[in-house]
């Protein structure tokens, strides 16, 4: 018998993409990051567009902002970030210009920048409003009323009250402050941290001296008389005897039982 013949099963005949259905085909999984992609590079390139064309409009605002203690490089960085934020944010499809828009974003960021990083000692963000309305109000004001204004005039100016006032104007003090190691006098070698004073060493015993005046008080004339001769003005026993024309035994009974009364009125126990 010769070889059978064996017939081997015909892979399925693929049959060409149908051009006139894929212009209808939903886009797959593999298409979408395509076109994403696409869609990314032509953003980018409008952003970078709108940002190049409006960089001296920025660079402006900065130099606005010059001169209140910040050097102007850093606030030309703080508003070209703001200004590339922007052309990130900025949907054309609102029909806006993008200078309009880009204008109050560029000047609240620096405004933000000074809020943040423009005061020496951090103060609340009421306190820095408030210097704010005060500070604008001060030259107006002086020119009205031909005299520099007080806290009064101000508070009554500006609808406030005079505590929230005079925060406001002293506020200020907190914007710039002085390095101890800065002299105190211009053309002095003398350094302002020398002048200070040093700590003092009773700061601990306030509150025990508090009490101890508290309870002082409470004690007959006589024995207080007693008590500050002997450890105010550092007397001794036959001293205080003589002084008040009693006998020195005395002043040793009256002085230990004193100090008894004041330990149970300061610890609670005798």
């Amino acid at each position: 018998m010769g070889p059978s013949s064996a017939t081997l099963a015909r892979p399925p005949t693929v049959s060409a993409p149908d051009s006139s259905k894929d212009k209808h085909r939903i886009p797959t999984a593999l298409t979408i990051p395509r076109q994403r992609k696409a869609a990314g590079l032509h953003d980018a390139h409008e952003r970078a567009v709108l940002v190049t064309a409006h960089m001296p409009m920025a660079a402006r605002i900065a130099r606005r902002f010059a001169g209140r203690g910040e050097e102007i490089d850093d606030l030309t960085q703080v508003a070209m970030l703001e200004l590339v934020k922007a052309a990130s944010r900025f949907d054309p499809a609102r029909a806006v210009d993008f200078a309009r828009y880009a204008y109050p974003c560029i000047i609240g960021g620096l405004k933000k920048h000074f809020r943040d990083n423009g005061w020496s000692l951090h103060i609340t963000r009421r306190m820095q409003d408030l210097h704010l309305q005060t500070s604008r109000a001060i030259p107006g004001l002086t020119q009205l009323l031909g005299r520099t204004p007080t806290i009064a005039d101000l508070a009554v100016h500006l609808h406030l009250s005079e505590q929230d006032t005079r925060d406001g104007v002293n506020s200020s003090l907190a914007y710039t402050t002085r390095s101890l190691d800065a002299p105190a006098v211009d053309g002095e070698d003398t350094e302002l941290g020398l002048l200070l004073g040093d700590p003092d060493p009773r700061l601990e015993s306030v509150t025990d001296r508090y009490l101890l005046g508290q309870h002082m008080a409470e004690l007959p004339s006589r024995e207080h008389e007693i008590l500050r001769l002997r450890f105010g003005l550092d007397l001794s026993q036959r001293e205080i005897a003589e002084k008040l024309g009693i006998s020195q035994m005395h002043v040793s009974r009256l002085i230990a039982r004193s100090i008894g009364l004041l330990r149970v009125g300061i610890v609670g126990q005798p």
